[in-house]
């Protein structure tokens, strides 16, 4: 906006001429003494211009320079704050777990049978399944990596169909007092508050293989044997994102809470995850 030669009164000096401008200053000359002021924050309290239409104009700028302002206050905030989360976190964590280290890979995707999936929200437990060889062979499988942060993934597909159409069925964080290494009957059982069933639409929405990559094989959907494989504790986050995401108004305030108390127990920050980047996504 040019407002060279613009008639102006301030209040102290009187009224002048605007003889120069850039984007941050402009100068006045009040009889024969010049001054320079930050524009365009000079007008409105101190500075006032005669020609209306142009006062008009500059009330507009005022507007949304005022506006540009607060957007980068805002998000100067938000970074801060975003800081001072991730200090929080990192010190509660270190409380919570100070004698067990976290792992990257602590989440367990478990295959469910379709015969036994009402037993398993029943009773909200799965089992690990058993060692197949060597002297400990029939035993039950110890899932060593799971603890206070760890999550199982319930997934399970129709019979018949393709192991890219797996299906998440449900999820739950482990039980508050669980440690995997002193487990003895392969027995998870879940936490008293975390855990979710997913009806048979937002079940239909949520792929697993949207999310997963069995590293040895990146290409493929295949899971080939066992009741259980550990996956990464970000990919959980997407996961449960996605969920909270895709609730109704009901279920969401419980799939928030889920994905909060997870994020603080792996020392997640929920606004850093990366967009799901499973087999299915990059076809």
């Amino acid at each position: 906006m040019n407002l060279i030669d613009q008639k102006v009164t301030h209040r102290r000096f009187g009224t002048g001429n605007i003889v120069h401008m850039s984007d941050s200053r402009v100068e006045i000359a009040f009889g024969e003494e010049n001054k320079r002021f930050i524009f365009p924050d000079v007008f409105g309290e101190h500075l006032v211009l005669k020609d209306q239409e142009a006062a008009r104009s500059l009330k507009q700028i005022i507007k949304q320079k005022e506006s540009e302002r607060q957007a980068r206050e805002s998000t100067a905030e938000k970074k801060k704050e975003l800081q001072r989360k991730k200090h929080e976190l990192r010190t509660e964590l270190e409380g919570l777990m100070k004698n067990q280290k976290l792992h990257p890979q602590s989440q367990m995707v478990s295959w469910c049978e379709p015969e036994e999936l009402e037993q398993v929200f029943a009773e909200w437990k799965v089992f690990s399944g058993e060692i197949k060889s060597g002297e400990n062979k029939g035993k039950p499988n110890k899932p060593v990596r799971l603890h206070q942060n760890s999550a199982v993934l319930l997934t399970a597909r129709d019979p018949g169909m393709p192991e890219q159409s797996r299906q998440i069925i449900g999820m739950y964080m482990v039980n508050e007092e669980f440690t995997g290494r002193l487990c003895e009957d392969g027995m998870i059982p879940a936490h008293s508050v975390y855990k979710i069933r997913l009806t048979e639409q937002e079940s239909a929405d949520m792929l697993f293989w949207n999310y997963y990559v069995n590293e040895r094989s990146p290409g493929k959907t295949t899971w080939n044997t066992g009741k259980y494989r550990y996956f990464d504790n970000t990919v959980m986050a997407q996961i449960l994102q996605d969920i909270v995401s895709k609730s109704d108004a009901e279920e969401q305030a419980m799939a928030q809470q889920f994905f909060d108390h997870f994020c603080k127990m792996n020392q997640i920050t929920a606004g850093e995850l990366p967009q799901p980047d499973g087999v299915l996504m990059r076809k």
